[in-house]
């Protein structure tokens, strides 16, 4: 049993590379545009970014954040984007607590 939970963790490690998670992204963002029944075309004029560039994000998963952001705003889910890098959610009291202990830093000190 320990075993299978060892796997799916590795699984998951890998499965979130950068490219992995782009590529889900790009096929999440392309799902959602064919259940509006639009076209590339269509989509990207609604979207307000270029049709090539558009097409490239689908095909590659190279988008620039302007136009992930566009994409976001088409398909009425920009508010997901304020959660991207947001604190984080606590468990517990103790958690919390301990995090309200660690001085909130300016800027950081490593450098490595």
């Amino acid at each position: 049993m320990q075993l299978c939970v060892i796997n799916m963790d590795i699984d998951t490690i890998i499965s979130n590379t950068p490219d992995a998670i782009i590529l889900n992204l790009s096929r999440r963002v392309k799902e959602r545009r064919l259940e509006l029944n639009l076209t590339q075309k269509s989509f990207s004029k609604r979207a307000g970014m270029g049709y090539d560039a558009y097409r490239r994000f689908e095909n590659s998963g190279e988008i620039t954040l302007k136009n992930l952001v566009l994409c976001a705003i088409a398909l009425d889910s920009a508010e997901d984007f304020a959660g991207l890098f947001s604190r984080k959610s606590y468990q517990n009291m103790d958690e919390l607590l301990k995090t309200q202990e660690v001085k909130k830093r300016l800027r950081g000190s490593r450098n490595e």
